[in-house]
C-alpha cells in the first residue's frame, strides 16, 4: 500500500495525511485534490503560521485531529476558534516539529521557507512518504535531508511543478542515458522589461504572475526568477545531476513543465495545464494515477509554444546557481537565506525590487569569505550558519535605509 490509497479485500483502506502549511497556495490545492476523492482518508494534522481562521475552518471541515500554528501568539485566537470541538490545538516550532511525528501515510511539506526544516526532517523519520512542496529545505539542507530520507526509508515525491514534471519522465532504470534535465520557466511578470524598468517594480506588481496563482514569496521569486535558481539546486539534489547536466529554457506559456533529455535523442516533456493540483495528484495517486479536481490542458486548443534562453543580464540568479553548486553547501545556504530577507525586506517596502539582487550578490562575496561557514555536517551546523547570514542581509537592509 505504499505511495496509494486503495482496497484490501474489497474493504476501504483509510489513508492517514497530513499537511504542513494547509493554508497556503500548495495546502489548500492538496485539500482541494483531497475532498475530490472518493477513496477514504483520515486528517491528521493541519498547520499554518497565523491564519488561525482558516486553519481552523479547514480543521473542522476535514475533522483534522490536530491544528497547530507556528506563530505562538495565536494559540489562543485558534483555540477560540476551535472550541467545542475534539481538535487537538497546539502552537509554536516545537509543536510543529511533534506533530510532523505523528504517524501518517503521506506527509505534505508545504511550509514556506527555511521554517519548513525542521518539521520536514521531523516527518522523514517517519520512512513513509513525504511530498516536498518548498524548495528551500533540499537547497540549504539537501543532503542531511536525502540522506535521512535513505535511512529511514521514506520515499521523497517532489511537488514543484518542473521537479514533479521530471520525475514523471525520468527514467531511473535509464539515468546513465539521460543526457540532461531542461527546467522551464515562465520568465515571470518582467520577461520583457527593461533593467530601467525593473528599477521601478513595486511589490504589487512584482506579484502578479502571467499564468500561476502563487504565495507572495514564490511569486516574487518568480519575478527575480530566483524560483529558477533554487529549481536549479533543487533537480540536482533530487535527481543526483550534474550541474552541468541541467538546462534552463523560458516558454512563456507554461504548457511543458520540464523535459529530459536522452542519449538515443529522445527529449520526454511533461506537459499539463497551469494549475497545482496536477502535481498534487500525482503525487497523491503515486505509483498509480486518478481524477484532478483541477484545469486539464486542453491539447486542441493550443495555438503555439515558444522557447528563449534566459537572459542573464536581467536575471543574474540563474547563472549564480550553478556557482553555489560548485562553490558548495554554504554557498548554497547563502543564496537561500540571503533572498528570504531581501525579499520579505521588499514586499515591506524597505528595499526596491534591484536591490534583491544587489543584496543577494553582496552576501555571496561576503558570506564566503567566513571560513567558519565550512563546516556544515549536522542540522545545527546548518541551521547556524543560516542564521548567521540572516543577520548579515539584515545589517546590509539597515545600512540600505538609514
Amino acid at each position: 500500500m505504499h505511495g496509494w490509497l486503495g482496497r484490501e479485500r474489497n474493504k476501504i483502506v483509510t489513508r492517514k495525511i497530513s499537511i504542513f502549511g494547509s493554508t497556503g497556495s500548495v495546502g489548500q490545492n492538496t485539500i482541494k485534490v483531497l475532498e475530490a476523492q472518493s477513496e477514504a482518508y483520515d486528517v491528521q494534522v493541519l498547520s499554518a503560521y497565523n491564519n488561525t481562521k482558516l486553519l481552523a475552518q479547514q480543521a473542522i471541515a476535514l475533522k483534522a485531529d490536530h491544528a497547530v500554528i507556528g506563530d505562538e501568539t495565536q494559540y489562543e485566537r485558534l483555540k477560540e476558534f476551535l472550541a467545542g470541538t475534539d481538535i487537538k490545538v497546539s502552537a509554536g516550532e516545537d509543536a510543529l516539529i511533534e506533530a510532523a511525528l505523528i504517524p501518517a501515510d503521506w506527509i505534505m511539506a508545504a511550509i514556506v521557507g527555511m521554517a519548513g526544516l525542521r518539521p520536514l526532517m521531523a516527518a522523514i523519520k517517519q520512512g513513509t512518504t513525504v511530498a516536498i512542496a518548498n524548495k528551500e529545505p533540499l537547497v540549504a539542507a539537501g543532503p542531511l535531508v536525502l540522506e535521512a530520507a535513505k535511512a529511514a526509508g521514506t520515499t521523497i515525491l517532489p511537488i514543484d511543478s518542473e521537479h514533479n514534471a521530471i520525475f514523471q519522465v525520468f527514467e531511473q532504470e535509464n539515468k546513465e542515458a539521460v543526457e540532461k534535465i531542461i527546467l522551464t520557466a515562465s520568465g515571470g511578470p518582467f520577461r520583457a522589461s527593461t533593467i530601467e524598468e525593473m528599477a521601478l517594480v513595486t511589490p504589487q506588481q512584482a506579484l502578479a504572475h502571467p499564468t500561476w496563482d502563487m504565495g507572495a514569496k514564490i511569486s516574487i521569486d518568480s519575478a527575480t526568477m530566483m524560483n529558477k535558481a533554487l529549481e536549479i539546486i533543487e533537480a540536482q539534489r533530487l535527481f543526483n545531476m550534474k550541474p552541468e547536466q541541467i538546462d534552463v529554457l523560458v516558454h512563456p506559456q507554461s504548457l511543458i513543465h520540464s523535459m529530459v533529455q536522452y542519449a538515443d535523442g529522445s527529449v520526454l516533456a511533461q506537459m499539463g495545464a497551469s494549475d497545482m493540483c496536477t502535481p498534487i495528484t500525482n503525487a497523491l495517486g503515486w505509483p498509480k494515477r486518478f481524477e484532478t479536481p483541477g484545469e486539464k490542458l486542453d491539447i486542441n486548443a493550443l495555438t503555439s509554444m515558444s522557447f528563449e534562453p534566459v537572459d542573464h543580464v536581467r536575471f543574474p540568479f540563474v547563472q549564480t546557481a550553478y556557482e553555489c553548486l560548485h562553490s558548495g553547501l554554504a554557498a548554497c545556504i547563502t543564496l537561500n537565506a540571503a533572498n528570504e530577507i531581501a525579499v520579505e525586506a521588499f514586499l515591506n517596502h524597505k528595499i526596491a525590487f534591484l536591490d534583491i539582487y544587489n543584496l543577494v550578490l553582496d552576501m555571496l562575496d561576503k558570506c564566503q569569505s567566513n571560513d567558519g561557514a565550512r563546516a556544515l555536517h549536522s542540522l545545527k551546523d546548518i541551521l547556524s550558519y543560516d542564521s548567521f547570514v540572516r543577520q548579515q542581509a539584515n545589517s546590509c537592509i539597515l545600512k540600505i535605509t538609514s
